[in-house]
């Protein structure tokens, strides 16, 4: 989270770094000048974006000024922090006094959708220095993590402001649940051949059901900006063909000669980009308002923004957990309608050792295991081994590896025999009670901002190298 200091102490850590007493004094009182316009409108919002500029301009520059991260001392690591937490002070009072208005004309008053990294991306250019280019961010990911100095972290913060607004947040995230432009060019390959490969993923349809398979098999199935878009796609395909009532998500078979032969659901966030600086923070909110936000709730029908209850094409969905479901892969059990594991799988949660936010799991775990356990299981690194009791509260059915393609098969039978009709009801109708989109849109309001301050904090880094022997296996794969 942002911390809030005063303009002596923020000078102090400065002057002790050495950016030089002048510099510090100057542009600590530069960010607490800024005190935006409210109520907001186009022109007080230009004027006040224009007079916040230098001070982000001159942050950066104070910045480059210093070692990499990974070389400064005590003294000046304080100092590069107080220049980070300003900037993203003075960009979240900017977005909290104009991010409605700001939102509204990136949209057109909120008549089209745009998706959470097109929304960035123009803010970025319509209102210099408040949000980071792309090009900019592609510059820094040249860096390792541990020497990255957070230039995503407005990002979040200006992410956070805009869901904090509940007919902006709303839409944003209705926006979200629209089907990608690549999905749409690749359906009349998929309702014609009934399969399409998307490199990281392959959808295949057999019948009324969709199957698709994460191949993300260098990684054993971890989950990336390289395979998060494929993902997606392979959902929409699945939920855009007119003949398909029901998905099922399961893991590709591995060549890794650790698992080889066996099939691998999901091994969560890929660690090794996030410790060679290549793994975005966008990940985590493309992510959940995409992929994991459209099996949840489907795709975004045409009067969405305007309905009262929610109106989304959705099917019911069945995830095989074959060797294990770590992080990521364990949240998407908690959005999917029923959960067939192999015997001796296991899920968890490993975020805390990663020093990241587990996504949408701190909101939705307590509802199946309850506080008590979903804290064990978020804090304190437990894990759940499918044929466990505590387990039962996510997994379904547990079979031996041979009988797993019977269990799928009857299961599929037995949903689609009975007949679809009420399944998108009956989906719609739990949400009512458990989580209607305005209570993601909450959660999102701090959600975006504490992520992207974990995401690029030195300690995610020393967790990487405690934990996970980050780098051991850094050497071993240069």
């Amino acid at each position: 989270m942002i911390e809030i200091i005063s303009t002596a102490e923020r000078q102090a850590r400065m002057t002790s770094g050495g950016l030089g007493e002048a510099d510090a004094r100057a542009w600590s009182e530069a960010v607490d000048a800024q005190r935006f316009v409210v109520p907001s409108d186009a022109a007080s919002l230009d004027a006040d974006a224009a007079g916040a500029r230098p001070v982000f301009e001159q942050g950066w520059h104070l910045l480059g000024r210093m070692p990499l991260r990974s070389k400064r001392s005590p003294a000046e690591k304080e100092a590069a922090l107080a220049v980070v937490h300003g900037m993203a002070e003075v960009c979240s009072r900017l977005s909290r006094a104009h991010g409605t208005t700001m939102y509204r004309l990136l949209t057109d008053e909120m008549t089209r959708p745009v998706r959470i990294d097109s929304l960035l991306w123009q803010g970025a250019e319509r209102w210099p220095g408040l949000l980071p280019t792309k090009a900019a961010v592609e510059r820094e990911a040249e860096h390792m993590q541990i020497d990255k100095d957070g230039l995503e972290i407005n990002q979040g913060v200006f992410t956070g402001e805009i869901m904090a607004d509940p007919a902006c947040g709303k839409h944003l995230l209705l926006s979200m649940l629209h089907p990608t432009q690549e999905a749409l060019a690749h359906l009349d390959e998929f309702i014609a051949k009934g399969r399409v490969d998307l490199g990281p993923v392959r959808v295949e349809a057999h019948g009324e059901t969709g199957y698709l398979y994460f191949q993300h098999t260098k990684y054993l199935n971890a989950e990336d900006d390289e395979a998060q878009l494929p993902q997606e796609i392979g959902v929409d395909l699945i939920l855009l063909h007119p003949d398909i009532r029901m998905g099922v998500i399961r893991g590709e078979v591995m060549e890794h000669p650790k698992y080889k032969g066996r099939r691998v659901f999901d091994s969560g966030i890929n660690l090794t980009r996030i410790y060679n600086g290549k793994q975005s923070y966008l990940f985590y909110l493309i992510r959940d308002f995409g992929m994991m936000n459209k099996i949840y709730r489907g795709l975004a029908g045409p009067d969405a923004y305007e309905a009262v209850m929610e109106t989304t094409l959705e099917i019911p969905w069945i995830a095989v957990v074959e060797t294990h479901a770590i992080g990521g892969g364990c949240q998407v059990l908690l959005v999917v309608d029923y959960v067939i594991a192999e015997a001796g799988a296991y899920f968890n949660l490993p975020a805390r050792k990663e020093g990241i936010i587990p996504g949408c799991a701190n909101m939705r775990l307590p509802r199946f295991m309850g506080e008590r356990m979903a804290r064990q299981a978020i804090m304190f690194d437990k894990t759940f081994y499918v044929e466990s009791p505590e387990a039962q509260a996510l997994v379904n059915e547990v079979h031996p590896r041979e009988h797993l393609d019977a269990a799928v098969k009857l299961a599929v039978e037995n949903a689609i025999g009975s007949g679809m009709v009420s399944a998108g009801g009956n989906r719609k109708a739990i949400r009512v009670e458990t989580e209607p989109l305005d209570k993601m849109r909450e959660y999102f309001v701090t959600y975006a901002s504490e992520q992207a301050f974990c995401h690029l904090s030195e300690q995610l880094t020393y967790n990487l190298e405690r934990h996970w022997n980050a780098r051991e296996k850094k050497l071993k794969q240069a």
